[in-house]
Order: structure tokens, then sequence, then C-alpha cells
């Protein structure tokens, strides 16, 4: 099988597993018990009244024909409109969605730039303490809750020290020129601080763990003889050689991480009161808002879906060894 194929073979499995996220999420939202639009229908409506607003959403409609214009209208990227604020899915998703962008990104950077690091020192350094003490602190991350890590930062360090802001993206009350301007103040960098570090330790640990096991690995070959035997510097040898080397299954790996990343945001927005998609999804299925629970889900999950595919052709790029068969 060439690379045309695979590439193909993939894009079809990857409208398949989105469509089939689409139609779980669809039947999902309507199976649930309760009136989807007790939020916008008050008591002292009409009846008439209410089987008006109820006609706007097409909730009269039998279930297969909502389906149907449901795939239609997902075929063009329209979600619909939000139950609670009347306003397009689109537009709720581009709200929040830079504000979750910004978070986790900024995580992800400071995971894997200490991650890398601390995975080649602590490979280099094999059998030492250091080796030890780094591999129980990337397990530890691994294990607990990053939103129990987020409640314990809020009670030490906002509650009892009062050093960071306990909800929020920005002070209340505070405007900015954009976008850019907020994300430049020293007021949104103050509350972006410790959502993004709790966020970065638990994030930190996959690459690590990754890194040190493929340093371990390169380091048994040959070449890393060879290269002392010319009588190459020690920090030479670890970080020019070996761990650029090593370095291949964390490229991969890492866009992988980065969809689950992006997906993984919704219990520190809501620890931290962060104004992202996440927090709003949470919102949206509590108020029982279809529209927007099924936009922002179809956004996470497609993020996710097409980091993997790109996972797969990073990998087969990079490792010449890696064939489409």
């Amino acid at each position: 099988m060439g690379k045309a194929s695979f590439i193909l073979r993939r894009s079809l499995q990857l409208l398949v597993t989105f469509w089939a996220v689409g139609t779980v999420l669809f039947f999902l939202f309507r199976l649930m018990p309760g009136n989807p639009t007790s939020f916008v229908i008050s008591p002292q409506m009409t009846p008439e009244a209410r089987q008006k607003v109820i006609e706007s959403y097409g909730l009269d409609e039998p279930m297969h024909v909502q389906y149907v214009k449901f795939l239609e209208n997902v075929a063009t990227l329209d979600f619909g409109q939000s139950f609670h604020s009347n306003a397009p899915v689109q537009d709720v998703i581009m709200t929040y969605l830079p504000n979750t962008l910004v978070l986790m990104l900024t995580a992800f950077v400071i995971a894997y730039t200490f991650g890398i690091i601390l995975g080649v020192l602590a490979g280099w350094y094999r059998g030492s303490v250091f080796e030890r003490s780094t591999v129980i602190t990337a397990l530890l991350a691994r294990s607990v809750p990053s939103f129990w890590v987020g409640l314990i930062v809020l009670w030490i360090f906002g509650t009892y020290l009062n050093l960071i802001p306990m909800e929020g993206m920005t002070t209340a009350g505070t405007t900015y020129d954009g976008f850019f301007d907020m994300i430049t103040s020293v007021d949104f960098l103050t509350h972006l601080a410790a959502p993004a570090l709790v966020l970065a330790y638990y994030f930190m640990g996959y690459p690590l763990l990754i890194m040190r096991s493929s340093m371990l690995e390169v380091l048994s070959e040959d070449f890393i003889d060879v290269c002392r035997a010319k009588g190459l510097r020690e920090r030479t040898i670890m970080f020019k050689h070996a761990a650029r080397n090593a370095l291949l299954p964390i490229v991969t790996a890492a866009a992988i991480a980065l969809g689950y990343a992006v997906g993984g945001s919704v219990l520190i927005e809501t620890v931290f009161a962060w104004p992202g998609i996440g927090r709003e999804m949470v919102r949206a299925v509590l108020r029982r808002d279809f529209p927007v629970a099924q936009g922002t889900f179809m956004v996470l999950a497609a993020t996710i879906i097409i980091l993997n595919f790109v996972a797969d052709l990073a990998y087969g790029y990079l490792d010449p060894r890696v064939t489409y068969d």
C-alpha cells in the first residue's frame, strides 16, 4: 500500500469516526430525561407560545427528520442556535475556543520543555537518585487527578496565602482593546499562571517517561561508544547525539497528546472558572443546551481525531523504518 492509499484510507476512517461521534452525541442528548426547552419556556407562557418556541427549534419534528437535518447542518459546519442565548453555536465556540487554546498551549509548551529535559537527564544518569526522583515525580503527575491538584493549589495559594486569583481569566471590570492586548497584560498572566502550571505538571509526566525510555534505548547503541572513542565531551554526546536521536517518539506522541490536552481542559477550566470551551460545554450540558453541547463536544472530538491523523503521517515521515503496508 502506497502513501496516497494510506492517506485516503485514514481520511475515510476519520470521516466515519467523526460521523459516529456526531451520531452518538445527537441521540445521547435527546434520550436524556427532561425537557430541553425548560430554560427558555416560562411557566407564564400560553400553550400556543410554548408550541411556537418548540417549533422554532425544530423539536416538534420526528427524531429521524431531526437527525437528517443535524447531519446536513454539520456538513456545512452549522451547529444551530443556542437554546440559552439564541446565538449561533459557531459564535459561542469562537468566543471560548481561543481562551482554551491559550491555556492549553501554555501548559503544553511548559510540560514538554521541562519533560524532555528531565527525561534526557534521567536516562543519562540511570540508576541515580535523580533518575528515581524524576520517575516518581512523573508517575505522581500522571496518577493524581489534575482537578484535585487544582483544588489544593487554590486552597493553599488562593485562600490562605492570597497569592493567586481564585477564578476567571481577568479581574472583573477590567477592559482591553483586543484579545492580544488582554493576553499580554500582567493581570491576564497572573490569572493564567496557576491553571497553566497545574496542567503542565499533569502533562509533564508523559514526555518525561517516554524520553527517559528512549534515551536508555539510544544509549545502548554502538554509535554512542564511537562518540566516546572520538573523545567528544559527555555533554555533547548527551544532547547533540543521544537526545536528538531519542526525540522521535516524543514528536509523534506530542501530536496525540496535544489533541487530548485540548479535550482534557474541562476539569481545570471548571475548577479555576476559566472561560474556555470545556467549561462552556459543562454549563451547556447542565442547562440542557443541546446545540452548544453538541457543537463543543464535536469540536473537541474533531481536534483529537485530526491530531491522531497528523501523528500517523508524521511517524511515517520521520521514521524511515515505518511502512504504509
